[in-house]
């Protein structure tokens, strides 16, 4: 209850007449009474919300500065971030393109790869591209796309590359595949009509990882493996880690890059950053692929869990919501830079979503409690910034 607290305190220091502050605008929506943000917000809850909101100030010359509010997001309390690991993978890949062609090779994001188990020699897929996989990764969160990308970057270039990049409490341990080999990868070859343009054997990642003295690491009552319930608490001590603040960090560097030093920005050009933050804010209707259809079971805001998280039909055209969601062990999470019009900001809410405790066992409260408060918080903060200027 102690964060409540602060909330209404610093709602009773709002100066009247000025604009108000992120924490204001964020105080006011954990306090909404909408359903169910008192249910998600009410005290000794079990839902482990985490929240980051960041308002995008400009000065009469244009400068951009960063007004930032949290409640409860502490990169020390652990979190399952499922797929929102696809969001550095997908750059990083592009990133590595462009230092290949740097070194001479003849590809680039549209040039064909096939991937190659390095045990039997044998093709595991065909007819791939870069760019496909990235444009994948954000209209569907597809997990083949993400474990493609893995593997042609490597487990420890993905690290090294964090840590280059300032965002320190990141980890990325894992692909998204049972039992598959996460320390070595599979073997890549692309081509240019039938001639190979570039090879790349197995990748071997030398490098420990592990989220050890971060808390929250054994959750639950117990968990499923296979057909057997293990009653124990499932450890994700060996999960992927990517805290709410390094999330948004990776959002920033993708839209205000000059804002940071060189050595922590994305290795891209203006039109590589372009080209993610692109698909980042296309809905699967807006896509050319055939698959992604209403008849297929796809709709305007799947993906798009803040605002529109609980809706379907209702996306607006002067709101555009570029994301990255992740979905599973009950966690649901999403990383958005929103913006309608002059206003920007940029919102990332994790929550746990498991009543009965028992994890891996696919008995989820997603659709009865986590999506809606995920879309009825974003929309009554968006409401609450927006409505400063436009009443």
């Amino acid at each position: 209850m102690k964060y409540l607290f602060c909330i209404l305190v610093c709602i009773s220091l709002s100066a009247i007449g000025q604009s108000r502050s992120a924490q204001q605008n964020l105080s006011k929506a954990l306090l909404s009474q909408d359903s169910p943000i008192p249910q998600i917000t009410a005290p000794n809850n079990p839902f482990e919300l985490q929240v980051s909101w960041t308002q995008i100030n400009k000065d009469p010359q244009g400068n951009v500065s960063f007004d930032t509010a949290s409640y409860q997001a502490d990169a020390q309390r652990y979190f399952y971030p499922a797929s929102t690991a696809k969001l550095p993978i997908a750059i990083m890949a592009l990133e590595k393109i462009r230092a290949l062609q740097s070194q001479g090779f003849a590809l680039d994001e549209h040039t064909p790869f096939e991937v190659i188990d390095p045990k039997t020699d044998q093709i595991i897929a065909a007819q791939k591209t870069v760019l496909g996989l990235i444009q994948e990764i954000f209209l569907v969160s597809d997990n083949d796309a993400y474990n493609y990308l893995f593997d042609f970057l490597g487990r420890d270039k993905i690290n090294e590359r964090l840590q280059e990049l300032g965002l320190t409490d990141a980890r990325i341990h894992h692909k998204f595949l049972a039992g598959v080999d996460n320390e070595n990868t599979w073997k890549y070859r692309f081509y240019d009509q039938d001639q190979v343009v570039y090879s790349q054997e197995s990748l071997n990642a030398k490098n420990p990882i592990s989220n050890a003295g971060l808390q929250g690491l054994l959750k639950g009552v117990g968990f499923m493996l296979g057909d057997s319930l293990v009653h124990q608490p499932m450890d994700f001590t060996y999960k992927n880690h990517l805290p709410l603040e390094d999330l948004v960090g990776m959002v920033k560097r993708l839209v205000w890059s000059e804002l940071f030093p060189e050595q922590q920005r994305w290795k891209l050009n203006s039109r590589d950053l372009e080209t993610i933050l692109y698909w980042m804010g296309r809905h699967t209707l807006e896509s050319e692929d055939a698959r992604y259809t209403e008849a297929n079971g796809y709709w305007d805001s799947y993906n798009k869990f803040l605002i529109y998280g609980d809706t379907q039909g209702q996306m607006r055209p002067s709101l555009r919501i570029y994301n990255k969601i992740g979905q599973a062990y009950g966690t649901l999470t999403d990383i958005a830079y929103i913006q309608e019009g002059d206003q920007q900001g940029i919102l990332a809410v994790s929550l746990l979503v498991n009543e009965n405790g028992i994890f891996n066992d696919d008995q989820y409260q997603y659709d009865t409690i986590g999506l809606p408060f995920l879309g009825a918080f974003g929309r009554t903060l968006w409401a609450a910034y927006t409505s400063e200027n436009h009443p």
